[in-house]
């Protein structure tokens, strides 16, 4: 939602290739990947959608004790053993772990709450991504 626009492959194994049948009906797919460049473990941090530290499991903060990250992308077509999608909020490189559809009918949970991340109002969201994704673009 907020990486829209910054398109990516999934490229697998050719010996995978025939796992991903059926994939290109989905919309959106998730990806599970290990965060291979993270930094050190932190169990508090300070999320760039905030100036209060939080706990580590109630953010999407990649220094985590087990460096499991997961993202859902949208799935813009396939071809062989490539997936492109759109969405994408890895770095080039990122070791693939899975690849999970998302349905509507198992996924979408209506009357959910976000914690911390309700108190935050939708344009102080969007300055802050948009200033995130200018910042890893001058490092």
């Amino acid at each position: 939602m907020y990486a829209p626009g910054c398109l990516g492959k999934v490229e697998l194994f050719p010996e995978y290739g025939e796992g991903l049948s059926d994939l290109d009906g989905f919309s959106h797919i998730y990806l599970v990947y290990h965060f291979h460049q993270a930094n050190v473990a932190h169990l508090k941090v300070k999320p760039f959608l905030d100036d209060v530290e939080r706990g580590v499991f109630a953010t999407r903060a990649p220094c985590r004790p087990n460096a499991i990250g997961l993202s859902i992308v949208e799935l813009l077509f396939r071809k062989d053993n490539v997936l492109h999608v759109s969405g994408v909020d890895m770095l080039d490189g990122t070791p693939l772990l899975d690849i999970k559809p998302y349905t509507a009918r198992f996924d979408c949970i209506p009357g959910t709450r976000n914690g911390w991340q309700d108190h935050l109002d939708e344009q102080t969201v969007r300055d802050r991504a948009r200033k995130n994704k200018a910042l890893k673009g001058a490092s």
